[in-house]
């Protein structure tokens, strides 16, 4: 199981097999954050995992995302502007929202930004199937 830290802790593809789709996840519960990252290991992905906002902003690189996990409830920023504050740093890969019992405003502003919702709590086929239809 991936180690999940204030920072990223990036799941490396084992040597000898083609690289895995790199999906980085934004999580404030280390306990979800430890399932997501544990669960899409096991479907083939490689996961960059980030507790919180604050260790996604100073990664130095996440140009091999493929796709972005995003809680919506994190503070100080919502899932939403650091999606914003991601792309405004070159990031061009797709994003699921997850959330609880989103509201119009909340999809409203997912569509305007192009994320999917996946809402919590999280079934991890829904989310694969999400992640397999939008890399």
């Amino acid at each position: 199981m991936a180690n999940i830290c204030a920072m990223d802790t990036r799941v490396v593809p084992d040597s000898g097999m083609s690289a895995r789709p790199c999906i980085v996840l934004i999580e404030d519960d280390a306990a979800l954050l430890d399932a997501l990252s544990f669960a899409l290991d096991t479907e083939g992905y490689a996961t960059r995992a980030f507790l919180g906002e604050e260790g996604v902003l100073d990664a130095a690189d996440l140009t091999d995302a493929r796709c972005f996990v995003i809680d919506y409830m994190l503070a100080p920023l919502d899932g939403l502007e650091l999606l914003a504050e991601l792309r405004r740093r070159g990031a061009k890969a797709p994003a699921i929202l997850i959330t609880t019992g989103p509201d119009r405003h909340c999809r409203r502003r997912a569509r305007m930004m192009g994320a999917a919702i996946v809402e919590k709590p999280l079934m991890t086929d829904a989310l694969s199937r999400k992640i397999r239809a939008l890399i």
